[in-house]
């Protein structure tokens, strides 16, 4: 059945990438919330316009444009932490990225509301991700799923000082083969921007999931820093500075970047 807040373009190149964090639609919850722009806060901000040059690669693009606030499709649905000790968010946020507190008093999703989100939103995400990587191995010897996401570059509550523009995870190397991550990381290198592999962000559960290389499925985590491809305000932002338009001049940089790395991912897969 078609669902309307799931977007499935289909290629045929052996490249997937995946958009789970651009969404900004919250069915049902825009009373409940402190406030609908709180709720948006940690979005993923244009990072669907800044990869929108990846169907002219061939390759397949799934995309929900429900709110991470809704559920989160890259936490372990199991509820055990992708970081261990360090903070995180869980499947159904109860707060934001900075602490702040996303529903009203006594709004708080239960444990049978959080099943029903998860069957409704979390479960049919990964089998649209499940059946086009089988797809595209019946065609390809190997593929490559590329996961998108952005985060503010500066988070104390996450993590220490100023994060890389780029942060490359690969679940320490378990979720793809080492020579794309080194081609990937020769890349980063020669932007002249900032990067680390497998720092802070070593890839969730997308990655750590249908990464299987023993299986033909390599798959990357691509992290970067707001401020790589758009203007930061100072701190958490407010209403009328956050987020700040997307510019595709700002952006032009970071996106060829992209674009040489989505292509030598490509290029890697068909080797």
């Amino acid at each position: 059945m078609e669902k309307k807040w799931l977007t499935i373009t289909r290629g045929d190149a052996p490249l997937l990438v995946s958009l789970p964090h651009t969404g900004t639609d919250l069915p049902g919850l825009e009373n409940r919330v402190v406030s609908p722009w709180l709720a948006r806060h940690d979005c993923d901000w244009w990072i669907d316009k800044l990869y929108d040059f990846a169907t002219d690669l061939g390759a397949t693009v799934v995309h929900t444009s429900i709110s991470r606030t809704v559920i989160d499709v890259n936490r372990d649905p199991s509820g055990v932490s992708l970081y261990p000790g360090q903070a995180t968010t869980t499947l159904c946020p109860l707060d934001t990225f900075d602490g702040d507190p996303l529903y009203k008093t006594g709004e708080e999703p239960s444990a049978a509301e959080i099943s029903e989100r998860r069957s409704t939103y979390f479960d049919p995400y990964h089998a649209a991700l499940s059946a086009e990587l089988t797809r595209l191995r019946q065609k390809h010897e190997k593929i490559v799923l590329y996961d998108c996401h952005s985060i503010r570059s500066v988070l104390p509550r996450l993590f220490d000082g100023q994060l890389p523009v780029f942060n490359l995870g690969t679940n320490d190397g378990k979720s793809a083969d080492l020579a794309l991550q080194d081609a990937v990381a020769k890349l980063m290198a020669a932007s002249g921007q900032s990067w680390i592999v497998n720092g802070r962000f070593k890839g969730g559960y997308i990655t750590r999931h249908h990464g299987q290389p023993g299986d033909g499925i390599h798959a990357l985590q691509m992290e970067l820093s707001c401020r790589g491809y758009m203007r930061e305000p100072d701190g958490k932002g407010t209403p009328e500075n956050w987020p700040t338009p997307y510019d595709s001049n700002y952006a032009a940089p970071i996106r060829a970047q992209l674009k040489k790395i989505l292509e030598t991912a490509l290029a890697w897969a068909t080797d």
